[in-house]
């Protein structure tokens, strides 16, 4: 069982899983995703949410965030590196009290930083 997020009581929010770990929905990710804790910078409006990666793909990622946006939102956030890259994000999937998972976009200048922490990324993997 997976334990998102503390409640006001005190306990834990959990979500209830298949009952047959067998039974598992199709996987529609095409690219290897790779673990990576990084702060990040959510633009929303006029404010700013801080909030965290848990892992990276090319196209995407998952940031863990207590206050998730909805299915379909955008934005733009600045994902804390050495220098600050600049993520346009696109929000797909939620798991409420845990964060999103988004796809990702960049300009010219930026995909080749991006690129460059996978390749990083890749190397470490078993």
């Amino acid at each position: 069982m997976r334990r998102c997020s503390v409640t006001q009581a005190g306990g834990f929010t959990s979500f209830m899983g298949i009952a047959d770990p067998s039974v598992r929905r199709l996987e529609r990710r095409w690219a290897p995703r790779y673990s990576f804790r990084a702060g990040l910078e959510i633009e929303w409006g006029s404010a700013v949410l801080r909030a965290s990666t848990r892992d990276v793909s090319s196209s995407g990622m998952f940031i863990e965030s207590p206050d998730p946006l909805w299915v379909g939102a955008g934005f733009t956030a600045n994902l804390q590196l050495d220098h600050p890259l600049r993520v346009d994000c696109f929000v797909k999937r939620v798991e409420p009290g845990c964060g999103m998972g988004v796809s990702v976009s960049f300009s010219l200048e930026e995909q080749g930083t991006y690129q460059d922490l996978l390749t990083r990324l890749s190397a470490l993997q078993p």
